[in-house]
């Protein structure tokens, strides 16, 4: 194994380990939000209120060292309230750029669905270029730039959908559930002790990482070799996905690239250079869940995700 990929697989160990400090339990939850920082992709949580969405990219944030910035999207949100607006300085006799939440390292669009389409669209930028124009200049936006996006599955009065487009821009979408019964006993302990569970400096969360450390672990990934039977598998399965019967638009080519990304990601956090059938297996879910788009006649039939998937990957011959 490369010095690259096991130092940061190392980095990354520390960074789970001081995450645990506030966040019990949730351990799958964890790893993928890790998996897509690595992959530089970004990431749609979905959960009922209550479930510490907030809170996880908060601690992320804190371990890793990073600017942290939060968007609560509601119906009236504009997109200058994302992305930032140019102001006239009267002294300095030119206009100024006033930085909007976007420019951070770690953003929570919280609850993304409650605005409309052409507010969501001021993230599309963003999120696939990494940069903001305002007033037909561009500004780059961090290296390490990274959407977290929430919305909550039950309620749908005063939501929109998400875009196909803008679905389609997220590397993964990944289900909180409630905790278990022994780890929300734990919460519970934890707040009779005195230390409420946002409470970061109660928890004891320190920076364990930098911004410039994530980016040497996302170079590493180079190393992380992926063999051509591996790439056929990826292909295999993105297209299986295209000619399921219950499926009316499967994933594309990016859909393809962000499953062999998240796969070489989830090995180097398995500690591995190189990827395996079940790399690809763990992740198809939280990679091509979200990009899926169903016949009438399937949804009437209460088709799932899970059920399509299962399928597909029972029809793709699974690299020796």
């Amino acid at each position: 194994m490369s010095d690259g990929v096991e130092g940061a697989a190392t980095a990354l160990g520390r960074v789970r380990a001081e995450v645990a400090k506030a966040i019990v339990g949730q351990e799958r939850v964890v790893h993928r939000v890790l998996t897509a920082l690595l992959a530089g992709g970004h990431v749609l949580l979905e959960g009922v209120p209550g479930t510490g969405k907030t809170l996880l990219v908060q601690t992320l944030a804190r371990a890793l060292g990073a600017r942290f910035g939060r968007i609560s999207f509601t119906p009236d949100l504009m997109p200058s309230d994302i992305t930032g607006t140019n102001v006239w300085q009267r002294e300095s006799g030119r206009f100024q750029l006033v930085e909007g939440p976007i420019f951070c390292d770690l953003l929570l669009a919280d609850e993304i669905n409650r605005t409309p389409p052409k507010t969501q669209a001021a993230l599309l930028e963003a999120m696939q270029e990494g940069c903001a124009t305002l007033d037909g200049e561009t500004h780059a936006l961090s290296p390490v730039f990274t959407v977290l996006a929430t919305q909550n599955p039950i309620e749908f009065e005063g939501t929109y959908p998400l875009p196909e487009a803008q679905r389609d821009r997220f590397l993964l979408k990944v289900s909180i559930d409630y905790p278990e019964p022994d780890d929300e006993t734990e919460i519970l302990r934890r707040a009779h002790a005195g230390c409420p569970p946002t409470d970061l400096d109660a928890a004891g969360i320190e920076r364990v990482m930098d911004v410039d450390a994530l980016v040497a672990a996302r170079a590493a990934m180079v190393a992380v070799r992926v063999e051509d039977s591996l790439l056929v598998y990826v292909r295999d399965v993105v297209r299986g996905t295209r000619l399921h019967d219950a499926v009316r638009l499967g994933g594309g080519p990016r859909a393809s690239l962000a499953l062999l990304c998240a796969a070489k990601a989830h090995a180097l956090l398995e500690g591995r250079d190189y990827v395996n059938p079940d790399d690809v297996q763990a992740l198809a879910p939280d990679v091509l869940g979200h990009r899926l788009l169903y016949r009438p006649e399937a949804e009437i039939e209460g088709i799932t995700v899970d059920d399509v998937l299962r399928d597909v990957l029972r029809s793709v011959e699974v690299p020796r």
